[in-house]
């Protein structure tokens, strides 16, 4: 019993250690991948391991003369979960969400620390030695936080209902509905029949399948394949367009957009709003290829009505690259946020 509770206390101790590398930006977040389409079952086995880490250390503790109390246990738990859930789950989670978790994960606190009277005693004595004030030290704990609790919550309340001096807000349509078609260069291109002429297979054969194989799936932590890197001037074909689509990126598009596609570039923040962020799966993920092609050759300015007020600096890059280097781009984008291009059907 003895061996398996130090063995729950080693794995406690790792864990707190490897979630404390991710608060502090030491460990990233994807050090210990999650594992797509198990994200949710592996979380909860995640947390299960941490509980039986931290039943292994707190025998571990008691055995040496140095217990937890049971309120402590109970808070620290709670916290740990509301620390788990912000640095540990990724892409992050919106503080609804998480406040949602924490309040059920504060019910099962509860829970746990009145499973029993013998348990609820400990776990309240702590509130009930502050509110006898038997000691010096309670009695100050006591005036402390009559002063401080009504302060806090005063402040919080004033804080929520002072008036705002914030701009209102601007409503716009992020992603307007395309055109039928749209002329480029002369050419007119359908965009629900029309394709990326470099997405294609070694026989150069138009082919998403081949193109998808070779892309860099970052979302998840997978590596890219070692034959599959555009940069080595030995590949051709699809790779060889990814590597000029890029070349074109980073002659003209990264300063806004950013050198790691997520629209932090050099200019970005002189925009308001700032650049799409396209390693956001709500951006190039969401949309088909010929809805880029449209949105790129004619920038903010061309625009439909339903897009207004447009607020997108974007230039019409038809005035500046040939319709071949626009293609070209949007391969060298989807590979390297690793997502694949919507379809039609």
């Amino acid at each position: 019993m003895k061996a398996l509770m130090s063995l729950g206390a080693l794995v406690g101790v790792a864990g707190l250690l490897l979630l404390g590398g991710m608060i502090f930006d030491i460990v990233p977040s994807t050090t210990v991948r999650l594992v797509e389409g198990y994200m949710p079952i592996q979380l909860l086995l995640e947390v299960a391991c941490y509980v039986i880490g931290f039943t292994g250390l707190s025998y571990i503790m008691s055995a040496m003369g140095m217990a937890i109390p049971r309120f402590w246990q109970g808070i620290g738990f709670w916290v740990f979960l509301m620390l788990y859930l912000k640095y540990r789950v990724y892409p992050p989670i919106p503080f609804s969400v998480r406040a949602m978790y924490g309040t059920v994960g504060l019910v099962t606190v509860f829970m746990w620390v009145s499973a029993n009277e013998e348990d609820w005693n400990k776990f309240k004595q702590p509130i009930m030695n502050v509110l006898d004030a038997q000691t010096g030290m309670n009695r100050l704990l006591r005036y402390a936080y009559l002063v401080l609790i009504p302060i806090l919550v005063g402040g919080f309340s004033y804080n929520a209902m002072m008036p705002k001096s914030e701009e209102p807000i601007e409503l716009r349509t992020v992603h307007p509905a395309p055109p039928a078609s749209t002329k480029v260069h002369g050419k007119t291109y359908t965009l629900q029949t029309s394709q990326n002429p470099y997405r294609v297979n070694p026989e150069g054969k138009y082919d998403q399948e081949f193109s998808n194989a070779n892309i860099v799936e970052q979302g998840m932590g997978r590596l890219m394949k070692p034959n599959a890197n555009p940069w080595d001037d030995k590949n051709q074909g699809y790779l060889k367009y990814v590597r000029e689509g890029g070349e074109i990126f980073f002659q003209n598009c990264h300063f806004c957009h950013g050198d790691n596609l997520n629209g932090r570039g050099l200019h970005a923040f002189a925009f308001n709003p700032i650049p799409a962020n396209f390693t956001d799966p709500g951006t190039i993920a969401q949309l088909q290829e010929t809805f880029i092609f449209w949105r790129v050759a004619k920038g903010g300015i061309g625009l439909p009505n339903e897009g207004f007020p447009w607020a997108s600096v974007m230039p019409p890059w038809e005035q500046h690259l040939t319709v071949d280097e626009i293609w070209k781009v949007i391969l060298f984008e989807y590979w390297h946020t690793g997502y694949y291009p919507r379809t039609w059907d």
